[in-house]
C-alpha cells in the first residue's frame, strides 16, 4: 500500500521498453489511441483522439494552455575563434537579456562572445549561475530575437527524441499564439482545429490558459523521497473569460477539464492560493503528488509520462496510484506510443 507520509520515487518506476518511445508526430494528429480511465471503478477502455467528443457533454468545459513553443536550440561559435557552441534558451529575464543551458559549458566564461547564423545573432555571457545555467545578452538586427530565431533556430526536442523533426509546427499545438514556451504542452498535440470546432459546435466550451513550459518538465526527480524534490517555477496567465467560464461551469454541474498537465498545474495553483479560480499572473512551483486535494479538476487529458518523473505522480494523484499504475501498465502491454508524440490518456 502506498505510505502518502513516505513517498518514495521507485513507488512511481515502470518498465518501458524503448520502442515504445515515439519519435515521430503521427498524421493526422487526431488518430493517436486514446486510453480512457474511470478512475472511479479503474476501468479502462481504448479508443483514438478523434472520439473525444463521444466522452465529453454539452456543458463541459476544456482548458487548454494556449503557449507557443520558441525554436529556442541555436547553433554557432565562439567569437574569433570557431569554436562550436550549442544554445538552448529558457527563460527570458528582460528585452535581450536570457538564461539558457549551453555546450560545452568550459567554453562560456562570462565576457566571452558568440556568433549565430552568420552573425544574425550574437551573445555575451554575464553570469555563470551556481547551476551551470548561463545568464547572456543577445544583440540582434531591430533588436527582435524571435524573428532571428524563427529563421536560425531549431524546436527543444525533448533528449528521448533522436529523429529530426521535419516541420516545426509539429511540435506546436494547432492553437498557440503565446511566444514563451521551452517545451511543448504535448497533450493538446492531438488536437486539430476541426476538432475544436465539432466539440464547440456539440456544446463543449473551450477556454485557455497560458503556461510556458520550462526545462523544468524533464528534470528528473533524484531524491529518493519524493517530499525533497524542489519543484521548478513557471510562469502563468489566467484571463478573466477563462476564470468566467470556470466559475460558471461549475454552478451548472458542468466538468472542467484540464487538456495537460500544464493546465491542470496553472488552475490548481490559483485555486490553492485564492481559494477559486480568478483573472491573475505570477509564477507557480505547485507539486502535485498523491494526497493532494484537487481543488477545480473533474477530467484530465494528457499523454504517458516518463517514470519517477513529476508528471506521472500529478496523474497518480489525480486519478489514483493503483489506478494510474495499472493504466501505464496496460498502455506498455498494449504497445502504446510514449511521451511527447505519443498517444492520449484521458481521465474522467
Amino acid at each position: 500500500m502506498l505510505d502518502l507520509n513516505d513517498l518514495k520515487r521507485s513507488d512511481f518506476y515502470y518498465e518501458l521498453p524503448q520502442e515504445l518511445i515515439a519519435q515521430t508526430p503521427i498524421e493526422p494528429r487526431n488518430t493517436s489511441r486514446m486510453l480512457v480511465l474511470d478512475r472511479s471503478s479503474g476501468s479502462i477502455s481504448h479508443s483514438h483522439f478523434y472520439n473525444l467528443c463521444e466522452l465529453l457533454k454539452k456543458g463541459d468545459l476544456l482548458v487548454l494552455n494556449d503557449s507557443r513553443v520558441i525554436p529556442a536550440r541555436i547553433y554557432g561559435e565562439k567569437e574569433n575563434n570557431r569554436t562550436f557552441i550549442e544554445f538552448l534558451l529558457l527563460e527570458q529575464k528582460e528585452n535581450m537579456v536570457w538564461e539558457l543551458i549551453c555546450r560545452p559549458g568550459k567554453k562560456a566564461k562570462v565576457g566571452t562572445r558568440f556568433v549565430f547564423g552568420g552573425g544574425l545573432l550574437t551573445a555575451e555571457i554575464l553570469e555563470v549561475k551556481e547551476d551551470g545555467n548561463r545568464i547572456a545578452r543577445f544583440h540582434c538586427k531591430d533588436d527582435n530575437i524571435y524573428s532571428a530565431l524563427d529563421e536560425i533556430g531549431q524546436m527543444p526536442l525533448p533528449p528521448y527524441i533522436t529523429e529530426k523533426l521535419r516541420d516545426k509546427e509539429r511540435y506546436q499545438t494547432v492553437y498557440s499564439r503565446e511566444l514563451g514556451s521551452a517545451a511543448a504542452p504535448t497533450a493538446g498535440l492531438h488536437f486539430t482545429k476541426e476538432q475544436l470546432a465539432e466539440l464547440e459546435k456539440s456544446g463543449v466550451d473551450l477556454a485557455y490558459v497560458t503556461l510556458h513550459v520550462g526545462l523544468g518538465t524533464f528534470r528528473p526527480v533524484k531524491e529518493d523521497k519524493v517530499l525533497d524534490h524542489k519543484m521548478h517555477s513557471e510562469h502563468y496567465e489566467i484571463p478573466e473569460r477563462t476564470a468566467r467560464l470556470i466559475s460558471e461551469t461549475k454552478a451548472r454541474g458542468g466538468r472542467v477539464i484540464a487538456v495537460g498537465t500544464t493546465s491542470c498545474r496553472t488552475l490548481e495553483s490559483v485555486a490553492s492560493q485564492y481559494g477559486k479560480v480568478v483573472p491573475c499572473c505570477g509564477n507557480t512551483d505547485i507539486f502535485i503528488y498523491p494526497g493532494y486535494k484537487f481543488k477545480v479538476l473533474d477530467g484530465l487529458i494528457t499523454n504517458f509520462h516518463l517514470p519517477e518523473s513529476t508528471l506521472i505522480m500529478l496523474v497518480s494523484a489525480f486519478a489514483g496510484y493503483d489506478n494510474t499504475m495499472n493504466a501505464y501498465k496496460t498502455a506498455v502491454e498494449e504497445k502504446y506510443r510514449f511521451f511527447s508524440f505519443g498517444d492520449s490518456m484521458v481521465i474522467l
